[in-house]
């Protein structure tokens, strides 16, 4: 039997058959699921209930499953990462990832099981928290994957590694588990897969890509120094809000006049804060920026670029050494996430074969960040690795909003609402075929 005509039996609408039952049965199981999580969203780092219930998913499947895995870190949080486990014979390792974290965003989508949810954040802060970024979509295809590959195991041979992985949205969750140990305690992957649901693509459809998929992240944050004063007497004072602003725009030159027209990149300053009063220069003056590349060469080259300029303006605006700019790269980037090319085409073709090829669409490349890259990451060997698109949209939503040269609402955005029960029927066929070809036995 092949791929295509098992998924068909695993996946189609029931017809008498058993294993279509099931597959209907899971389908089920896996949207009640996703409205359960939307419904109970956690933050980064907090992902405990969440964590809990992904863990019995994979229990109740028959995986061996590890919870509160990863690396402790240096605010002594707690980590949440989930392994699960299921051996199946001699063949190849697959890693399928998802992510657990919520965002504090205030829903707005007026859906019945909208998150009404309230946490603290790391301030202390009271937020409202959502799935604005889709992991409770991600979840339930992963559930879902998790329960047809465990019931297809006369199709199969080799060893499944399922993660939940925590703090994906602040860009540590993938860190946390490799630290802990996770390629060393486990059995190391040969190829690793993951999907983002994406309202760029209709419900129903995979979008894919070899090479780059998604962007280094950079958060870069410049301290703009001088010496506080009357703001009637500016003569006798360094102003560093004037300077602050002559960096601004003195970045945009890297990307237009540095940075080859033909390697995106993005250099935004998002965040000023300084001053207190209209009529006072203050000391001091802070920027925020991020800054989006491809390569590590261009990475290296725009920020060492912005350290250059910071410096050299400052010397420019007569300031002494003791008070040129503190240009602070945050460490712990997101690198980008280039998917393996034989590895994505293999995963495409696999999927094509299932969903049909007219559901596999071209994507590309976007400066959004996505942990998911740092699996492939290994100083002694890369790990071959592919993200994918679910398509989340409605139809005729999306058909409607490109008539009138608009989109829908975004990924983080308040308002954003994946058509769920397709893109989740779609994510667990699509990744389902791709497993069973990866681990295809000999």
């Amino acid at each position: 039997m092949t791929t295509a005509s098992l998924l068909a039996l695993l996946l189609s609408s029931a017809h008498a058959a058993p294993a279509a039952d099931s597959a209907v049965s899971n389908e089920a199981a896996a949207t009640a699921l996703y409205r359960e999580l939307h419904a109970s969203p956690e933050l980064s780092y907090q992902e405990e209930k969440t964590s809990a219930r992904l863990a019995k998913e994979l229990r109740d499947a028959g995986y061996e499953v590890l919870e509160g895995f990863g690396r402790y870190d240096e605010a002594a949080r707690v980590p949440h990462g989930v392994v699960g486990v299921l051996k199946n014979g001699p063949g190849k390792t697959l890693l399928l990832r998802t992510d657990m974290d919520g965002l504090p965003v205030l829903e707005k989508t007026g859906l019945p099981f909208a998150s009404s949810v309230k946490a603290k954040n790391d301030k202390g802060e009271l937020v409202s928290v959502t799935h604005a970024g889709g992991h409770d979509l991600h979840m339930a295809v992963w559930a879902g994957t998790a329960r047809a590959l465990a019931q297809a195991k006369d199709r199969w041979s080799g060893t499944l590694i399922l993660i939940g992985q925590p703090a994906e949205e602040v860009g540590a969750g993938a860190r946390s588990l490799l630290e802990g140990g996770l390629y060393q305690r486990f059995p190391r992957p040969d190829f690793a897969l993951a999907l983002h649901g994406s309202p760029l693509f209709e419900a129903g459809h995979i979008g894919w890509r070899e090479g780059f998929v998604l962007a280094n992240v950079d958060r870069v944050e410049v301290t703009v120094r001088g010496k506080g004063g009357h703001g009637g007497y500016p003569q006798a004072s360094k102003d560093p809000v004037v300077l602050a602003a002559q960096m601004v725009l003195a970045f945009q030159t890297i990307i237009s006049r540095e940075n080859s027209p033909t390697e995106p990149a993005v250099l935004t300053v998002g965040s000023i804060h300084g001053g207190t009063k209209y009529n006072i220069i203050p000391d001091e003056v802070k920027l925020e920026a991020t800054v989006r590349s491809f390569t590590p060469q261009a990475r290296e080259r725009i920020l060492a670029a912005m350290r250059r300029i910071a410096r050299g303006l400052a010397e420019a605006a007569g300031l002494p050494e003791s008070l040129y700019p503190v240009v602070k790269v945050d460490e712990k980037y997101t690198p980008a996430a280039y998917n393996d090319p034989a590895l994505a085409r293999r995963v495409a073709e696999a999927m094509s074969k299932s969903l049909g090829a007219e559901r596999v669409e071209a994507a590309e490349p976007v400066m959004f960040g996505e942990d998911f890259a740092r699996y492939a990451l290994l100083p002694e060997r890369k790990i071959p690795i592919a993200i994918f698109w679910l398509g989340a949209a409605d139809p005729a939503k999306l058909k409607a909003a490109k008539a009138r040269g608009e989109e829908l609402p975004s990924l983080h955005s308040p308002l954003y609402a994946p058509l769920a029960e397709p893109a989740i029927r779609t994510g667990i066929q699509a990744i389902t075929a791709a497993a069973l070809d990866l681990l295809a036995k000999p």
